[in-house]
């Protein structure tokens, strides 16, 4: 049997705050099950929750994919998240249009592409990035086709 909980409010009963919880005062709200802390949230939004296994946590927002694409060997997004549009730039070599825009150029982007030996990001800024696709290992020239990419890191 599953378990559901629909709120509109959460109040605070025993406290000293008669209306609610409010979390620009640096309250968090945590979710407990057995006494075990499973997930909190502080004031800022930052979301903890407990690791597989139940010995560590992950902080939500850092894991989370923050753009992808499945891209075409012309830079059409046949699917994506949080990218605005693709660039060919020529044979192999592609640019997309970040919707929302990172906070820095440190960010990770890996790459996959079909039949290509080797593929890779070949410029990044904050609201865009650029990748390369080469042919296989017996010939290392750039080459048209379809690619991946997953975008991880801070958003702005």
């Amino acid at each position: 049997m599953a378990s559901e909980l629909r709120v509109d409010k959460i109040h605070n009963e025993g406290g000293d705050n008669d209306s609610g919880i409010d979390l620009s005062t640096n309250d968090n709200i945590v979710l407990k099950t057995a006494n075990t802390t499973r997930l909190t949230m502080d004031a800022t939004g930052q979301t903890t929750i407990v690791g597989e296994g139940g010995s560590t946590t992950t902080n939500l927002q850092q894991g989370l994919c923050k753009a992808w694409v499945d891209g075409t060997d012309a830079a059409v997004l046949t699917d994506s998240f949080n990218l605005a549009s693709g660039t060919d730039n020529g044979t192999g070599d592609y640019t997309y249009a970040i919707t929302n825009d990172m906070a820095s150029v440190n960010y990770c982007v890996p790459t996959g592409a079909l039949y290509a030996a080797l593929q890779g990001t070949f410029a990044q800024a904050t609201d865009s990035y650029r990748i390369k696709c080469f042919g296989r290992a017996d010939s290392l020239t750039a080459e048209n086709t379809t690619h991946f990419v997953t975008i991880f890191g801070d958003l702005a």
